[in-house]
């Protein structure tokens, strides 16, 4: 066994011992890239936009409380309001859900900022802002939401809504698939 001179360094001693399979550390994430946020923007009005329109089609082409059948008892478009919150709940409370809507938005906004890594979560939080706002809209207009959609079979009827209640539905849905499965949540990652 060779011996080592007086006064050498041992070189090994001196090295850092890495673990490959240890995962590489994640910079701490800075919120949403601009091409995110124009995402998030884009299906935002593009909500409000549609559901404005279609709301406004509605009113000037069918009298209040009427409308016409569009495939069978399935699908009937329907001049309808609605004073309370999604699908009519909580009636008579318009005026209440205007001023809390103006804090929910400003929610979702923050929301997306902390939460809108995945491209799930920019979608989900962009449905529910366009919803939002759609609504916000004929709150503050009319006093009340416009709804127009009615659907079922035969007698048995979903909530007559619109275009913003469909996003705000469709957001909860996503935001549950995310709560129940969180990997949908990393889908797309931006960054």
């Amino acid at each position: 066994m060779a011996q080592r001179p007086a006064g050498a360094v041992d070189e090994t001693e001196d090295e850092e011992i890495v673990d490959d399979e240890a995962p590489p550390a994640r910079a701490a994430w800075a919120g949403p890239s601009r091409a995110r946020w124009a995402l998030f923007t884009a299906i935002a009005v593009a909500v409000v936009a549609a559901d404005q329109l279609t709301k406004s089609w509605i009113v000037s082409s069918v009298q209040k409380g009427s409308g016409f059948s569009v495939l069978g008892t399935w699908l009937n478009f329907v001049y309808g309001t609605n004073s309370g919150i999604l699908f009519g709940m909580v009636p008579q409370s318009a005026t209440a859900f205007a001023a809390v809507s103006l804090v929910v938005i400003v929610l979702i906004v923050v929301y997306h900022r902390r939460a809108g890594r995945g491209i799930v979560m920019s979608v989900a939080t962009a449905l529910l802002l366009g919803g939002a706002i759609g609504n916000l809209i004929d709150r503050l207009r009319f006093g009340e939401v416009v709804d127009w959609i009615d659907m079922g079979i035969g007698q048995w009827r979903f909530w007559t809504y619109n275009v913003a209640d469909a996003a705000i539905t469709t957001s909860l849905i996503l935001i549950l698939a995310v709560a129940l499965f969180p990997a949908i949540a990393e889908w797309g990652s931006d960054g």
